[in-house]
């Protein structure tokens, strides 16, 4: 699977980015780094930054929201007809995972796009055409916050990042990047208030309070709805996996904290047990 492209920093990007051309400039979104691909038999290949997963069960909790939402999502009769060999093309974006920033969950999609390779062209698709192509797919591209910026009306230094589109306050930074060439440079400027790292408190408390915690009553009545309005049955199985791939989405860094008292294992169990006492008070 390719590589994702290469990221700097802005002060540290070639000097070919701001020279001349056009730039799209788009969220820098507080994330994993998540890519994925189609084989020859049309099944859906993950991968982070660094590794590529063999099979859906062996990608990171943390990562499996993101892994359900593309396969339900990805619109494979229409890549199909897109290209000649399904097989040339990888899809680059990230996964919705709590790092720094708590995002509105429930508005945020789990997997944002922001570049598309085409191994046929040999290039990164510019980024109208990749926000296009995931659009196209039924996949959510990363919001843009100004397209075709002639690089001469762009001062680097005296730029303020815009406010997120994914929670009420100011984005992580933004991904510039420039048209030009095959697939154009890209690189990242950051916001200020985002170059400390946050610290991670862990959970507290045991088991069946971090699982009433993580997992309230109103999550399990909004996964509930979202399987009806897709036509899909509402079962234990089917609300316990959405509700755990939610918690761990969203607090994985808490639950594994090296100062955590709460064991997973017990942690799977009280969400089980809360699953199935839902479904029973729901009927």
């Amino acid at each position: 699977m390719k590589d994702f492209p290469a990221l700097p920093s802005l002060s540290d990007a070639p000097d070919e980015l701001l020279s001349s051309g056009h730039l799209w400039i788009l969220e820098l979104v507080d994330g994993a780094w998540f890519r994925f691909g189609l084989d020859d038999a049309g099944i859906v290949r993950f991968g982070d930054e660094r590794r590529v997963y063999g099979d859906p069960d062996s990608v990171p909790e943390s990562y499996r929201h993101a892994v359900r939402h593309v396969r339900e999502n990805l619109d494979r009769d229409a890549l199909r007809a897109a290209v000649p060999n399904v097989e040339d093309v990888v899809f680059f974006g990230v996964a919705t995972t709590r790092r720094s920033i708590a995002y509105d969950w429930t508005r945020t999609p789990s997997f944002l796009g922001y570049d598309v390779w085409s191994a046929d062209a040999g290039e990164f698709r510019p980024p109208d055409a990749a926000e296009q192509i995931f659009d196209r797919l039924g996949l959510h591209p990363v919001n843009a916050f100004e397209k075709e910026r002639n690089t001469r009306d762009f001062d680097p230094d005296g730029y303020e990042v815009p406010d997120s589109a994914w929670y009420d306050g100011p984005a992580k930074g933004v991904v510039v990047r420039n048209k030009r060439g095959k697939g154009g440079q890209r690189a990242t400027l950051g916001h200020p208030d985002f170059r400390e790292k946050t610290a991670v408190k862990p959970v507290e408390g045991d088991a069946d309070g971090v699982a009433a915690e993580l997992v309230p009553r109103e999550r399990f009545e909004r996964i509930a709805a979202e399987l009806e309005a897709r036509g899909r049955p509402v079962t234990v199985d089917s609300v316990y996996e959405r509700a755990l791939e939610a918690a761990f989405r969203e607090s994985h860094a808490r639950l594994h904290h090296h100062e955590s008292d709460v064991d997973p294992a017990a942690f799977r169990s009280a969400v089980a047990a809360r699953t199935r006492a839902f479904l029973q008070r729901r009927g």
